[in-house]
């Protein structure tokens, strides 16, 4: 706890924002034990999934950028800001991306099986398909992020 107390002394914004992102990950973790029963090490820096780090790690920079330097600080509005736009990206733009990427890797496996021998060099390559975020994850994230910022103590 003392080292935290030091972390936060030093920069409280950027470390309640990092502990955020490293929970996030860690929940995701644990998730993915419980489910699937079994360590799954991309979850342990990948994007994707629940909770959303990306939620989780701007929502708690705004709420500290708002305990530090109060709500009406261009600091808090540029936090703000960034955090609508990066949400918004998980949801939208990113969530697609990873949709895209399983509707082509099913067509490269249906093709790859029709053309094997003509294109051996193209065989086992997959696009990632974990990228993006629902809703729900979105929002998840952004409630830890909401409440470790909040939880977190100022020094």
């Amino acid at each position: 706890m003392t080292l935290l107390r030091a972390a936060l002394g030093w920069n409280f914004v950027l470390v309640t924002a990092l502990c955020a992102s490293l929970l996030a990950q860690f929940i995701k973790v644990l998730l993915n034990l419980f489910i699937f029963h079994r360590f799954i090490a991309e979850r342990v820096w990948g994007a994707g999934g629940m909770p959303s780090s990306h939620s989780a790690t701007v929502c708690a920079m705004v709420v500290a950028t708002g305990r530090f330097c109060g709500t009406g600080s261009p600091q808090f509005a540029l936090a703000a800001v960034l955090s609508i736009i990066v949400m918004y990206d998980a949801m939208g733009v990113r969530y697609e991306t990873g949709e895209q990427a399983k509707l082509l890797n099913r067509m490269f496996t249906e093709w790859m099986d029709q053309s094997r021998t003509e294109l051996p060099f193209l065989g086992g390559k997959k696009l990632k398909e974990m990228v993006g975020h629902t809703p729900i994850e979105v929002l998840t994230g952004a409630a830890l992020g909401v409440a470790l910022g909040f939880a977190m103590p100022m020094v």
